[in-house]
């Protein structure tokens, strides 16, 4: 066994592994639950409690990744209202079809969001959307860094749940007078933002935004992005969508680079084909978008699950994994790591031996170069 490796055992991988069964959805998790339109938006939290203001959320996996993972699930015309983020929002639309709306009072811009789309919400400015697809819609969400600080909800969404009989502290506690809640002495409610501090928000053109709207034909698939790729077993594809991840391509560029706290790509295979043993320092989480993958924890000790559309696994930091489609068609997952910089891959030494082999090495900026070339340590 390699040095500095960690072991996950059967108990282990069955805690950070999470079924879409396992999704438990909450209708209250936020002030807006009982408005007219967003009355049957259900929230979800799968990992880190996101900005849930309800705290009886059922949260799949509290561990601290860096980023947290949740998702809303909206019939069709159903409004998820105006707010803003601190840190970075990431959308990931698994189903349906939903128009994107920003500014303070909605009517800055536009954009649809498809089933396929990445989008990266600016932070500090207002953002709604409302499901105009068929049927129900699913949007995955990824927010950065472990504490969010929390949302802001629009003025007339906060004047609208007063009517209602909810309201919210300044610490984060929903107050549902309904339900018999009293207001805390000792804490303030928050009140609507102010029109001087409306007016001090950042803006963006529909132009702006859609550049940071990464849709299934903007992707650019990298067919060698990293070292396996010449090996048997390896041949994965990758598609960057923010920051530079894991690519182990020179060339290869995300189409969304500021810094969000964690990076988002992703990785598609043929039957049989993936990425084989290598592991990183990073948390990193997979989810699968369609097919049937099987993913090997640990060097020594195999131990194995296998991943079906809309389940995702958390890996932890140092631990070995391999990646596989098991399916019968090409499967495509999602691939987040944490933080901002590169990822770099540590690989197996079988690994390292079969790229040699076939004349491919790692150089010492972490791309991939030929063997030949790369000084070799001495001693």
């Amino acid at each position: 066994m390699q040095q500095g490796s960690v072991r996950v055992n059967e108990e282990e991988i069955a805690r950070r592994t999470i079924r879409r069964s396992d999704f438990v959805s909450c209708d209250q998790a936020f002030i807006d639950c009982r408005t007219p339109g967003s009355e049957r938006k259900e929230n979800y939290a799968m990992i880190g409690p996101g900005v849930s203001q309800n705290s009886k959320q059922v949260i799949n996996l509290r561990e601290p990744h860096g980023y947290n993972i949740g998702a809303a699930a909206m019939p069709n015309g159903v409004v998820n209202n105006l707010h803003l983020h601190f840190t970075a929002e990431v959308f990931l639309c698994f189903r349906g079809e939903f128009l994107l709306r920003w500014g303070s009072d909605g009517n800055e811009g536009e954009l649809v969001l498809r089933e396929g789309d990445i989008a990266s919400i600016p932070t500090w400015i207002f953002r709604g959307f409302t499901n105009i697809g068929p049927d129900d819609g699913w949007l995955f969400t990824s927010l950065g860094h472990d504490d969010t600080g929390g949302i802001i909800w629009g003025p007339t969404v906060l004047r609208d749940a007063a009517g209602y009989g909810l309201h919210l502290t300044e610490d984060g506690q929903l107050i549902d007078t309904v339900a018999g809640d009293e207001p805390p002495e000792d804490v303030e409610l928050v009140r609507p933002m102010a029109e001087q501090d409306l007016a001090r928000l950042r803006s963006f053109s529909a132009e702006k935004m859609r550049r940071r709207v990464v849709t299934q034909d903007d992707l650019e698939w990298c067919s060698q992005p990293f070292l396996d790729s010449v090996v048997t077993g390896g041949g994965a594809e990758l598609a960057l969508v923010v920051g530079f991840g894991m690519t182990e391509d020179l060339d290869q560029e995300p189409r969304i680079f500021n810094p969000h706290g964690h990076n988002i790509a992703w990785l598609r295979a043929e039957p049989g084909a993936g990425m084989l043993g290598h592991r990183v320092e990073q948390t990193q989480v997979l989810m699968v978008k369609d097919g049937r993958w099987e993913v090997t924890l640990n060097d020594h000790e195999p131990v194995t699950v296998e991943l079906g559309e809309w389940d995702m696994l958390s890996v932890p930091p140092g631990a070995w994994r391999s990646i596989r489609n098991v399916g019968e068609d090409t499967g495509k997952l999602v691939v987040i790591n944490s933080g901002d910089g590169r990822v770099r891959v540590d690989w197996d030494e079988e690994v390292v031996k079969a790229a040699a082999d076939a004349g491919y090495s790692i150089d010492h900026n972490g791309y991939v170069a030929p063997y030949a070339l790369v000084p070799r340590a001495r001693g």
